[in-house]
């Protein structure tokens, strides 16, 4: 027996190292589950659940190429393939002519919907509802709808201008592959200018790299902007706070907030609308609805 021990020895010795390893693999940061791991959250049907409260970070909203610092914007490395978008000599020049009007154009600094690209990376976070047929995505700015159809329907026929295009998906394995046409050429990609014309075609893939972690990633084809198809991918993170919400967000209405103030109190009576003092006359004030 005593000869056997050295062996018996350097057995559970390997044994310990084995074991070791795979625990700090383990707990290492960034580690993903493989495509077809158990570990994804997965919706009755069996296909990934992409529910959820999701955000993506690092800035792309202010530039989605890479760019220095500006008084405007912080660096970015941006978010696009292969660094720059290939813009043809017409759409170059309405890119910087965006870019100079960027604090007036920007659609965003009118209110206006984001967009189906900007609305997912603008830095705000967004809300996924998913069942077997479609997912629904809620917005944070402007609360605006859209829907990705999964039902094998088609596109309609004909160009519709909608500001979120029409998006028809199916499911290429564990990856969410969206075909969106029908753009009304009104949003902008980022507050530097970057656009597309009502002419855009995008694929979209989306894919859960981890419980936590969602990858972004769409091809865009505009032939009236741009010389080539082209792509920009980005990571979404999963908003885990236990009162994450998306809240209310209506840049529009802001201008009228005045005109419908929310009840206040004071020693003399109630807030007149300008804020400058008590308002002498009779007048109804409620808070404004959450639509």
């Amino acid at each position: 027996m005593s000869a056997l021990r050295p062996w018996l020895l350097l057995a559970a010795l390997a044994v310990a190292i084995a074991v070791s390893g795979a625990t700090l693999a383990a707990q290492t940061p960034g580690a993903q589950p493989s495509a077809g791991s158990g570990a994804l959250p997965r919706s009755a049907d069996g296909r990934p659940d992409l529910s959820g409260i999701w955000q993506a970070l690092g800035g792309p909203e202010f530039d989605i190429e890479a760019h220095g610092p500006r008084k405007d914007a912080p660096p970015g490395l941006g978010i696009v393939e292969g660094g720059a978008i290939p813009y043809t000599p017409q759409g170059l020049a309405q890119r910087q002519q965006n870019f100079a009007a960027r604090a007036t154009a920007d659609p965003r600094n009118k209110c206006f919907t984001l967009g189906v690209l900007r609305g997912t990376y603008s830095g705000e976070p967004f809300q996924i509802f998913q069942r077997p047929r479609d997912l629904t995505l809620l917005y944070q700015f402007g609360h605006p709808v859209r829907t990705i159809h999964t039902n094998g329907t088609r596109h309609p026929d004909g160009h519709i201008d909608f500001w979120l295009g029409d998006s028809r998906a199916s499911w290429d394995g564990d990856a969410l592959v969206v075909d969106v046409n029908d753009f009304n050429g009104e949003t902008w990609l980022d507050r530097a200018g970057n656009y597309a014309s009502d002419q855009l075609h995008v694929v979209e893939r989306w894919r859960l790299l981890d419980t936590n972690t969602l990858e972004y990633r769409a091809t865009l084809d505009d032939p009236a902007v741009y010389t080539r198809p082209w792509s920009l991918s980005v990571l979404l993170h999963r908003r885990r706070e236990p009162n994450a919400q998306v809240l209310e967000n209506y840049c529009y209405t802001l201008d009228y907030d005045r005109y419908y103030p929310v009840p206040q109190t004071s020693t003399s009576g109630p807030i007149a609308p300008d804020g400058g003092g008590v308002d002498k006359a009779p007048r109804r004030t409620a808070a404004r609805r959450s639509r």
